[in-house]
């Protein structure tokens, strides 16, 4: 071969060598210029809280997120396409998919049952908890069932433990049982962990299909140490870390445990005693991020917290009560690092990221057009047809046993009853909270029943405290000896039927709403009641920011100094109902007020009257007690005959919001003045009080 002949094809090749380089630079940019995995986002500073999904009303419609409808929305899980699953329970009982693009389908389930099958031919009873494994199959607590089912990528669903039958049992997964399992977690290996609520135990299905129970023990209580000897109380939500670590929202110890490979149970993280305003209480769903922070879904409060490696605890929303949840009962980070809550009792998604700019508003809690419980205006107390004397409304003011008269809102309504009569169902409802009752033994124990809450009768119990209806009300009692009474998630109740029995406290506490968003129960109608007695309005005062009445006396007319300093306006007044006995004092369902000139003609602005306070929907706001009331109002807990309602007019305890407001009266000229009252019941009836007032 010539010389020229070689160095033409040295040429020839090198030319083909920088080709096949350029030409794999341009279809495999990952091997000249690798692509960096996506920095997750970081929820450690401002966050912001968006509805990702459904319009605030019960049920069961696809399509696009925002007409999209829940019933009881609760465990969540995310993929690497960002696609959200969710398990909605309630009358749902279905498994639905949030697509990247915001579009609701159901992968699996229809009615209420227990079936294996694709899609539709599946039934649930109730599902809670979900996870997802590497290879797409999704695992479902099936809480009503007392199992746990496992959904293929096509839509298959198949039992993977429990027979049907709440229990405990290990051994191979056909014949093992479970009570009310609501936390499920997968990891790498294969392995299935649960959190078998109410036998308070953490329990393992492993690959080979065998079960077997990692901690807890044959009573709920609160004890670290090695699995066998450790205790929970009502586990709900389970999530892995990266190490193998097993976190477990413990609900009822309202706290956050740790179950470590070794089988080593520890504690992270507790609340402070139950009557306290914990900054930590019933923790219910549990997620780990991967900035090594876990997130928790805290029911009491209805706030999204985050747990930092260091332990600290911050709140991510909820502290402003606009931004609140009824029920957290899901969380889930996806694959850019958001979070996403379910709002069992809102019917709801939320999307949680970093903050950018100013806050944003946000829809929170049921929709107002979400229908009520039919209820067909039933009483809770027999005849569940016929009258009963109300003895406490919306709105009321109500103390506590330490002392203070201004502890809270009342948010219910009061039926009297003789100690020891039975409590009944006013409508047909399902449990979804996993801890539906509280207080056992105390004057203020009851249940959650759906929306509506029973309270001040021994749960599950008659007046000799023998249980009603044992399969429904679990008795039992925990490591420390002390009784218990629980309903677990998914029991269902028919109008009519016992609930318990009246105790010490002589009446029956009916509680409407979600969480934070309680409504007035007499929305629902009651049988026979009515109101024709309109408010009487006892007096009229203008006192000082200390409580110091102000002004004097002449003719007839309050004589004020201009420059007294501020003012607020006290409206003194009390509702009757008819059939009610003369001495029973009721609150206010509105209160108003004008400011005319001493010729009767009303201010600018004053043209109708002002009506700041309106409990058709209260604050979420657990000081709004003291912008309603004056410091005098109230009494302490059942320590006095009669109740004082003392309203602060001028201040605004309305449309979910509680804001005081400087009177306008301090910056009026001298001059006669008249100061109208105007309060208003439930019924409509109307009473108006004047005072002749004069400034100097």
């Amino acid at each position: 071969m010539s010389r020229r002949t070689l160095v033409l094809l040295a040429f020839v090749l090198l030319g083909l060598a920088v080709g096949c380089t350029l030409l794999l630079q341009r279809q495999a940019p990952s091997l000249a210029q690798p692509t960096a995995a996506p920095v997750p986002l970081r929820l450690d500073g401002p966050v912001q809280l968006d509805l990702l999904a459904g319009d605030g009303i019960a049920g069961r419609r696809d399509g696009p997120a925002a007409q999209a409808r829940f019933d009881d929305p609760f465990g969540l899980v995310a993929d690497e396409a960002g696609n959200l699953y969710l398990a909605d329970g309630g009358d749902a009982n279905r498994i639905r998919r949030i697509g990247a693009d915001g579009t609701v389908t159901t992968l699996a389930g229809s009615a209420e049952g227990f079936a294996d099958g694709a899609g539709a031919a599946a039934r649930f009873h109730t599902p809670s908890g979900l996870a997802r494994d590497a290879a797409g199959n999704l695992y479902v607590a099936d809480t009503g069932n007392h199992a746990i089912r496992k959904i293929g990528p096509q839509g298959t669903v198949s039992t993977l433990a429990g027979d049907g039958t709440a229990g405990y049992r290990d051994g191979p997964a056909g014949q093992a049982r479970f009570d009310g399992p609501v936390g499920v977690a997968v990891d790498r290996r294969g392995n299935v962990f649960v959190a078998d609520t109410y036998n308070d135990r953490i329990r393992v299905i492993r690959p080979d299909g065998t079960v077997a129970t990692l901690a807890g023990g044959d009573r709920p209580g609160y004890r670290d140490g090695p699995g066998a000897e450790a205790r929970f109380d009502t586990p709900c939500g389970i999530a892995l870390d990266d190490g193998g670590n097993l976190w477990i929202a413990d609900t009822r110890n309202r706290a956050i445990r740790k179950l470590a490979p070794d089988g080593q149970v520890s504690t992270l993280a507790q609340g402070i005693p139950e009557d306290a305003r914990a900054v930590l209480r019933r923790p219910l769903s549990i997620a780990f991020g991967r900035d090594g922070a876990l997130y928790v879904g805290e029911a009491s409060h209805g706030r999204l917290l985050r747990i930092a490696r260091t332990g600290e605890l911050t709140a991510l929303t909820g502290d402003d009560p606009a931004e609140r949840l009824s029920l957290p009962a899901g969380l889930a980070l996806d694959r850019d690092g958001r979070l996403h809550a379910s709002d069992g009792q809102a019917h709801r998604l939320h999307r949680i990221g970093p903050r950018a700019g100013a806050v944003r508003p946000v829809v929170t809690g049921p929709a107002p057009a979400d229908p009520m419980p039919a209820t067909g205006g039933r009483w809770p107390l027999r005849p569940q047809d016929g009258w009963h004397e109300v003895v406490g409304t919306v709105g009321e003011v109500r103390g506590n046993a330490r002392g203070e008269s201004r502890d809270h809102l009342h948010n219910g309504l009061d039926v009297r009853g003789e100690v020891g009569e039975t409590v009944l169902a006013i409508a047909d409802a399902k449990v979804d909270d996993p801890l539906a009752t509280w207080g056992y033994g105390r004057l203020g124990e009851g249940m959650a029943l759906g929306a509506l809450h029973y309270i001040h009768m021994r749960v599950g119990r008659d007046a000799r405290e023998q249980p009603l209806d044992p399969a429904r009300f679990q008795q039992l009692q925990d490591l420390d000896g002390k009784g218990r009474v629980r309903v677990r998630r998914g029991t269902r109740f028919r109008a009519g039927e016992a609930l318990g029995s009246i105790n010490a406290m002589a009446h029956v506490h009916l509680a409407l709403g979600a969480g934070w968003t309680m409504r007035d129960p007499f929305e629902l109608g009651l049988l026979g009641f009515t109101d024709r007695v309109a408010p009487t309005i006892v007096q009229i005062a203008v006192q000082d920011g200390q409580g110091k009445a102000l002004g004097r006396l002449e003719q007839g007319r309050l004589v004020l100094a201009r420059d007294g300093g501020p003012l607020q306006l006290v409206v003194e007044a009390y509702d009757q109902v008819d059939g009610n006995r003369p001495q029973r004092r009721l609150g206010l369902h509105a209160l108003g007020y004008q400011l005319l000139r001493g010729d009767g003609t009303p201010l600018t602005g004053f043209e109708q009257p002002r009506v700041g306070i309106d409990f058709s929907r209260l604050p979420a706001d657990d000081e709004a007690v003291k912008v309603a009331y004056a410091a005098d109002s109230g009494i302490t807990v059942y320590g006095s005959a009669a109740t004082r309602f003392r309203y602060l007019a001028e201040h605004r305890v309305r449309d979910g919001v509680a804001e005081a407001a400087d009177g306008p009266l301090a910056g009026l000229p001298a001059g006669d003045y008249l100061i109208r009252a105007v309060a208003r019941d439930r019924a409509g009836n109307e009473t108006r009080r004047e005072l002749a007032l004069t400034l100097r």
